[in-house]
């Protein structure tokens, strides 16, 4: 599921509060080959972190993670998007506070847009988020890197270990 690239490989894009930690935690996944933090959902072309983080541009800081459908599935990604963050809270993870920190998963096709809608409800239903799940789920509509310092930024300077699943 996710547009194929070139190898068979697919994308998927998911925001869950500040971006270092998560994307340690996606890169650990067997299957994921590549990740890349940046911004979507937002209405400002080619932001920067300092006009994302004024909350004023509508962006989420977000990881895209490039993976291998055959070794891990899209259903997986989502299993462990749920678990690295608290899809309860609105605009909000942990100590970071703004809509650049709000939960969303941002599909790439119509087949994750069902998935994640899915997942999203099967989450709800079960009760296991202990309140109400407030995750957008939406088409990707542009995704803009982060400047080069923010990629694998934990990795860079030895934090390579998330407290995330």
């Amino acid at each position: 599921m996710g547009t194929q690239l070139d190898g068979g490989l697919a994308k998927a894009t998911f925001a869950a509060g500040c971006f270092w930690g998560v994307e340690v935690a996606f890169r650990r996944l067997d299957g994921v080959s590549m990740t890349s933090v940046g911004y979507c959902g937002g209405s400002l072309p080619n932001p920067s972190y300092e006009e994302v983080c004024t909350g004023g541009t509508g962006h989420a800081e977000v990881v895209q993670v490039t993976f291998d459908p055959g070794r891990v599935s899209f259903d997986q990604l989502l299993s462990l998007f749920w678990d690295c963050h608290d899809p309860t809270q609105l605009n909000r993870q942990g100590p970071d506070v703004g809509s650049q920190y709000r939960t969303a998963i941002f599909c790439h096709d119509g087949g994750q847009l069902a998935a994640a809608e899915a997942s999203r409800q099967a989450l709800v239903d079960s009760g296991r988020a202990g309140g109400t799940v407030v995750t957008e789920v939406e088409m990707l509509r542009d995704y803009f890197p982060a400047e080069d310092y923010h990629q694998q930024y934990l990795e860079k300077r030895g934090m390579g270990v998330s407290r995330l699943p």
